[in-house]
């Protein structure tokens, strides 16, 4: 939503300001401009990605334009996944908890935790550590280092996207001026047309220029930022992850393990330590709040 309110709010300001300078819109409507900067940038993004990152690019895309950051429920669910297994890997065997994280489809653990369950990486990751414990050789230290390059791994991976990006959009401007002496060469070919044509022609031509700034510092910059936001954020639940297990691992009870993990989230976006123990009461915090 932010992004279209911003979209709306600078073509308003930039076409606005335009047209009450006495310009005319008919004079910015050059398509064969916008084809030759649209075209250039994209077969550049095409050829300086590989094709995971040019997918992986729709999927960010549809993530900043719905801010699809972790919400309440998500922390909720991810620390409460955390509370049951640190739970019973102090009250149960072995056995049982590696039924959990062998097959966290079917574990009633994890689907009590449906947000954990749906994001099979952030699954796959609690497993894989909660099974490094079960094993008991490792040491903490060594576990969080373990943790701290995979994340850093992982945020690299979902970083790619908003890099490509950022190439793409500081190339527009560049691009912007290709199309712009491509114009002015074709108005060299009308130079003995009247100055009216010549002119039209010079300012069909600075138009490109425009439109590769204005594509870059106004559509794909910010867009871009938005994606880095968007996935910065969804690392945050595997840092939770790490200091709440880290915490474990030196001796916390769970209660003080979960506290570990619930002050890595944002102030403004964290859980109360009330909606927390009640989440440890009730997990999933109910049918309405699943729904929801």
């Amino acid at each position: 939503m932010n992004i279209i309110i911003g979209l709306v709010i600078t073509l308003g300001c930039i076409l606005g300001g335009y047209m009450a300078m006495g310009g005319h819109l008919d004079v910015l409507m050059q398509p064969f401009e916008l084809v030759i900067i649209g075209g250039a940038a994209i077969g550049g993004f095409i050829m300086s990605n590989p094709i995971k990152t040019i997918k992986d690019t729709g999927k960010a895309l549809g993530e900043a334009f719905k801010h699809a950051v972790p919400k309440e429920r998500q922390y909720l669910d991810t620390l409460s996944i955390l509370y049951m297994l640190m739970r019973d890997l102090r009250t149960r065997s072995r056995n049982e908890i590696e039924a959990h994280i062998d097959n966290p489809e079917e574990s009633e653990l994890f689907q009590a935790a449906p947000t954990v369950l749906k994001n099979k990486e952030l699954t796959a990751f609690i497993c894989d550590y909660v099974r490094l414990i079960i094993i008991g050789n490792a040491r903490p230290h060594e576990i969080e280092a373990l943790m701290e390059e995979e994340i850093q791994t992982i945020s690299a991976d979902k970083l790619k996207t908003y890099n490509a990006m950022s190439v793409m959009s500081e190339s527009c401007p560049a691009i912007g001026i290709v199309a712009a002496v491509l114009g002015v060469i074709k108005a060299m070919g009308a130079i003995n047309e009247s100055p009216e044509v010549l002119g039209g022609k010079i300012g069909a031509a600075l138009v490109g220029t425009m439109l590769g700034i204005f594509l870059s510092y106004s559509i794909f910059t910010p867009i871009a930022n938005n994606i880095k936001v968007v996935r910065t954020k969804q690392n945050r639940l595997y840092t939770i992850v790490k200091q709440t297990l880290i915490a474990y691992m030196n001796g916390s009870v769970p209660q003080v393990a979960l506290e570990h993990g619930r002050k890595t989230i944002s102030a403004y976006e964290r859980p109360s330590i009330d909606a927390v123990e009640q989440e440890m009461m009730n997990p999933g915090g109910g049918s309405d709040a699943k729904a929801a």
